[in-house]
Parts: structure tokens; C-alpha cells; sequence
């Protein structure tokens, strides 16, 4: 299967906000299933696209996955400080999972933040059950920083987002 990794169109904002959110359902990301306030974040689509890139994985005209690409400090960084860009909201649907969607989308993400001028590392965030994109993450150089975990969500005790770094 050959993935192209490219832009979002806005035309594709839906759909991928709908995939986006699905994946996080059906792997029982969100603590409150369709009630769950991150689930609105992850479907505005042109929200994230208006503050930083959006990245999609096609494949004969259908719609793998996608990744929020953030060059820097700004609206849509959880932890990206001076020098750093920011992963998030990496999504590969169901169809396309174990067939590199996911390594494709992050290896973009990487592209650009060794384009990006004065940019030493890319960050992320990530859930513990998230095991198939720790993989991607350790596979391509990243290494975990506990040091910077944390919870964006403080009255859930046990939910603590699990962060790596990778320097350029």
C-alpha cells in the first residue's frame, strides 16, 4: 500500500475528525465515551488547523489517519517550549493499523520539525494503553521524560499522560 502523507484539505475535516474520534472510542481512550470533552477537541478539525498543521495519510483515495503537527509554543501545545514542535493527536484507522500509517504520519511530523529553523526537539504526550504508538515513538530515537508527565485532567488521579522527547 503506498500512504502519501500530505495537508489536510478542508474538505477532509470531517472525516477525519470523525475517524480521529472513533479511534479514541473504540479503544476506550476517553474516560467518558461520547460525553467526554476531549472527543469535541478531537473532532474540531479546523480548530487545530487553524493554529497549527494538520497531517492526513491517504491511500487510493481513502482516508488512513492523521496527526496534528504544532511548530511551537502557542495555542495548540500542550508541552512544546522555545525550540521545540509538538506532536498530537495521532490517529490511524482500524483498516490501516500494522501497515506503517502511524510510523509515516510521525516520520512528516519530524520532516518538518527538522525544516522548522531553530527547532532542537519534537515533543508528545501519550496514553499509557497506547502501547502500538510507544512502539513508533522508541523505534524512531524518542525517549520517555517522566520527569515531564502529567495530567490534564486533575480530578482523575489516575490519569497521567505519559511525555517523550527526541532531540534533533
Amino acid at each position: 500500500m503506498d500512504i502519501e502523507i500530505r495537508e489536510a484539505d478542508p474538505t477532509e475535516y470531517e472525516a477525519l475528525g470523525t475517524l480521529t474520534g472513533r479511534a479514541y472510542l473504540d479503544d476506550n481512550l476517553l474516560d467518558f465515551g461520547e460525553d467526554d470533552d476531549y472527543l469535541h477537541e478531537l473532532r474540531n478539525v479546523a480548530k487545530r488547523a487553524a493554529a497549527a498543521e494538520v497531517l492526513v495519510a491517504v491511500a487510493d483515495d481513502r482516508l488512513l489517519g492523521g496527526v496534528t503537527f504544532v511548530p511551537g509554543p502557542g495555542p495548540m501545545a500542550d508541552l512544546a517550549g522555545p525550540g521545540q514542535t509538538e506532536i498530537r493527536m495521532l490517529a490511524v484507522g482500524p483498516a490501516a493499523r500494522g501497515r506503517g500509517t502511524g510510523e509515516a504520519l510521525v516520520r512528516a511530523c519530524l520532516d518538518r520539525a527538522r525544516a522548522t529553523e531553530g527547532c532542537t526537539g519534537v515533543v508528545l504526550s501519550t496514553q499509557r494503553a497506547m502501547h502500538a504508538a510507544h512502539r513508533i515513538y522508541e523505534r524512531l530515537g524518542f525517549v520517555r521524560t517522566p520527569e515531564r508527565d502529567w495530567n490534564p485532567v486533575p480530578h482523575l488521579d489516575d490519569f497521567t499522560l505519559l511525555t517523550y522527547h527526541l532531540t534533533l
